[in-house]
């Protein structure tokens, strides 16, 4: 009895068998965060949702969707989001996949200035299961109105930081 207690416990905590992505394989994520102060009189909260395909069993491209809803007490809540393509490669072939990218879009919202963003990104996927990962993500987002102006708003920018769940279908 004990012998099979001991081999279940090793096949319970044994990692997922991962195989890279086929060309052509979709991906869905969707990610949070949110902020309260000590008395829950100031609260942000934010989604975002992602779709891709993959290019590559390493190259991904795709589209975000981010809305932010920022509720004070005795104020309106106040709407906010933005719209963005990317690009990501990701490195390694086994359950810990680290990428890299960029992605260009457009912010608008009732509290933000409306503006273009760019942003490179870098984040980790890990699968639990073979098309189920947990995700985190940080992203450098810098404003800018037109092209002539990118260069110099780079050092304006804001980290933007996600952590959610995915599916490759």
């Amino acid at each position: 009895m004990k012998h099979l207690i001991t081999a279940i416990s090793l096949i319970a905590i044994t990692p997922a068998a991962y195989s890279a992505p086929d060309v052509g394989t979709q991906e869905f994520s969707i990610s949070g965060s949110g902020s309260s102060d000590k008395d829950f009189d100031s609260n942000i909260f934010s989604m975002d949702g992602a779709y891709g395909q993959y290019l590559s069993p390493d190259a991904e491209i795709g589209v975000r969707q981010s809305v932010s809803v920022s509720d004070n007490e005795g104020e309106e809540s106040v709407w906010n989001g933005s719209t963005r393509v990317f690009y990501d490669y990701h490195l390694g072939r086994d359950n810990l996949r680290p990428y890299v990218g960029a992605n260009l879009g457009y912010i608008y919202g009732e509290s933000v200035d409306e503006s273009f963003i760019a942003a490179p990104e870098a984040g980790l996927k890990y699968y639990v299961a073979d098309n189920t990962f947990v995700v985190g993500q940080v992203e450098y987002q810098f404003l800018f109105e037109d092209a002539d102006e990118a260069d110099n708003r780079f050092s304006d920018g804001v980290f933007v930081y996600s952590v959610g769940m995915g599916y490759n279908f």
